[in-house]
């Protein structure tokens, strides 16, 4: 397919996203299996024009005064591939399988129109709705922030300690580019152009060996600051695919247990592959059945519980863009009840001087500060750790890294304009010990 081919076939996606309201990855494979002509490479391009499209979806209908798919489409050339209209008019040539010439109109919004006067939420490509709860998160930066999440995510790696150090991996994957990533002391970045395809990760060697794990560095760094350590009892209670759990184990040097479960079993399907794949012994993996607590006999036991909370996900805009033009004000109130429950259930499982981690990937203050509040209220035998204690895990990164990151008294946040990662929030709550 030409450019210009991939170009009108984006535009087709979105409007079909747009009419159906529904999901981008559904409507783009549909979009693939009515045109199996379109080869891998094709599709690959088409993808990442769609998601740019979605990234920036605010910014450029404001940019070409329109919301139609075609305005967004060709908004994103300018707003996020940076091309002129010159560019743009030879993609829309109106040839064969190309979009349709730009009108007078398109060509004077591509030429004129800044973003100077734009409202926060536009700048920022966010839904109108949340600019409240992103102002009391960022007050006058939000529009900022918001445009750092929408922009697009480089590939992180973790290199499992258990099975190879960062310099032999950094090495083997020369020719990808990777290179250490700048806070977490395991991780590596790979940088991708905005038309680049993401490599082959998992046809790498090192990948296939358990030498390296897909994780942001955002990700990473919660788990580090977790502080897990050799010996301990561990619970990771909304473990999911398992990429913390692998994390936690490589920190505690394959010692000590980790117990692995998630309220949603279906969660936990790839957790066992990629357990023995990165050769991790220290994990149980307890699999919920009916309505049998699976982690009764640890009650009490724990020195380290760690909340992986489901949340809004607002931090991962960069990878999900398509996901925060589905978020609604009713998931954020039902995320908030899951989270004050999930506090509840981790509580119950920390032993005296244990400690509970709770973690989440998003930048409202609902889902993070505020349901740690809640919880020390509720709980008087349990302290927020101070950040800056929490932070030294990091060594002589620590003292940077304290003054990239928002810290409050609950917790400290991670966004993508501060420390180049994804939206994470942490909070280590500790429980009195036994006088």
């Amino acid at each position: 397919m030409t450019p210009s081919a991939r170009l009108a076939a984006a535009i087709e996606v979105l409007a079909d996203i747009e009419s159906r309201r529904r999901p981008a990855a559904d409507a783009l494979k549909d979009w693939g299996l009515g045109h199996r002509f379109a080869g891998s490479s094709d599709r690959a391009a088409i993808a990442g024009l769609v998601y740019d499209a979605l990234r920036r979806k605010a910014s450029s209908a404001w940019l070409m005064g329109a919301a139609t798919p075609r305005a967004i489409v060709i908004g994103m050339l300018r707003r996020e591939r940076d091309l002129d209209a010159a560019a743009i008019g030879a993609l829309c040539s109106g040839a064969r399988y190309a979009p349709a010439p730009l009108t007078d109109a398109e060509r004077a919004a591509l030429a004129g129109e800044t973003l100077s006067a734009a409202p926060a939420h536009v700048a920022g490509d966010y839904p109108e709705w949340l600019d409240p709860y992103l102002a009391r998160a960022f007050g006058e930066d939000r529009a900022a922030e918001g445009a750092a999440l929408a922009s697009r995510a480089p590939l992180d790696l973790r290199v499992n300690t258990l099975a190879a150090n960062r310099e032999d991996v950094v090495a083997k994957l020369s020719h990808l580019g990777a290179a250490p990533t700048r806070w977490s002391p395991v991780g590596l970045r790979i940088k991708l152009a905005a038309d680049a395809k993401s490599p082959a990760i998992h046809a790498e060697p090192a990948f296939r060996k358990g030498q390296i794990e897909i994780q942001d560095e955002g990700s990473q760094l919660a788990a580090l600051l977790a502080g897990a350590a050799a010996g301990e009892q561990v619970v990771d209670l909304c473990a999911g695919a398992g990429g913390k759990t692998l994390a936690l184990a490589a920190a505690m040097e394959n010692r000590g247990q980790i117990y692995a479960t998630d309220a949603d079993k279906r969660r936990l399907t790839a957790i066992h592959e990629r357990i023995a794949r990165a050769g991790v012994r220290n994990v149980q993996v307890r699999t919920p059945a009916g309505a049998a607590d699976v982690l009764a006999d640890l009650a009490g036991r724990a020195d380290l519980v760690l909340i992986d909370a489901p949340c809004t996900g607002t931090g991962t805009w960069r990878r999900n863009p398509d996901a925060k033009w589905r978020v609604r004000p009713g998931a954020l109130a039902e995320r908030v009840k899951q989270q004050d429950a999930v506090l509840e259930r981790a509580a119950a499982l920390v032993k005296p001087g244990g400690r509970i981690a709770y973690i989440t990937c998003s930048v409202l203050g609902e889902e993070n500060g505020d349901r740690v509040a809640a919880f020390a209220a509720r709980h008087s035998d349990f302290s927020v750790e101070k950040p800056a204690d929490v932070i030294t895990v990091l060594g002589e990164r620590a003292y940077l890294f304290g003054r990239a990151v928002l810290i409050c008294d609950a917790g400290l946040l991670m966004t993508p304009r501060r420390t180049e990662t994804d939206g994470f929030f942490v909070s280590i709550l500790r429980r009195k010990g036994l006088q």
